[in-house]
């Protein structure tokens, strides 16, 4: 295979992991009714002037499954830290002790569950479209360079290669939402 249509492929190889990597990194933001420290990562606190994430100015951690601790560096952060996450909406009710906060995570209900189904079902597809787009990008890029780099016959196999590389990557993106879908589902 041509020099040139190898580096097309790597590029689009590239872009289709990291819509890959995208994908996990949202799919663990979708809480499936266990503690998770990525739930946080969204949260934002003012931080002596500047808006910083929790996770930076804290320690998070998860004693078990339903519980998270976040423990402030600074103990004059706790009431900022808990505002925070009440402010951020996420429908947990931190409590503070006065050394550190804690967020009880509640029991996701049915209706809960099937509209986190489809949240990670719509992120899923999210990376779907990029995956295409990356698709579809290289295939644009191998037809320009047909009769002043390489042949038809080389064309076709290049674009065979292509298919094949996105069907792999749309397959992976099927798999973790399958995975994601059965843990949300899983009481």
């Amino acid at each position: 295979m041509n020099e040139e249509v190898k580096s097309i492929i790597s590029a689009m190889e590239d872009a289709m992991g990291k819509a890959i990597s995208h994908l996990e990194i949202e799919l663990a933001k979708v809480r499936a009714g266990k503690a998770n420290p990525s739930i946080l990562d969204n949260v934002f606190v003012d931080f002596y002037g500047s808006k910083t994430p929790v996770n930076q100015t804290a320690t998070v951690s998860t004693p078990d499954a339903r519980t998270l601790v976040i423990q402030p560096w600074d103990k004059g952060m706790l009431s900022p830290i808990e505002k925070a996450i009440q402010a951020a909406n996420l429908g947990f009710n931190p409590q503070n002790d006065g050394t550190l906060i804690r967020i009880v995570i509640p029991p996701l209900t049915e209706e809960r569950r099937k509209d986190l189904v489809k949240k990670a079902k719509s992120e899923s597809e999210h990376a779907k479209v990029t995956i295409r787009n990356a698709r579809r990008d290289a295939n644009e890029a191998v037809k320009k360079i047909i009769k002043k780099v390489i042949t038809e016959d080389e064309a076709k196999s290049a674009e065979e290669v292509i298919q094949k590389a996105t069907d792999n990557f749309i397959a992976k993106s099927d798999k973790h939402v399958e995975v994601k879908e059965k843990e949300i589902m899983t009481i």
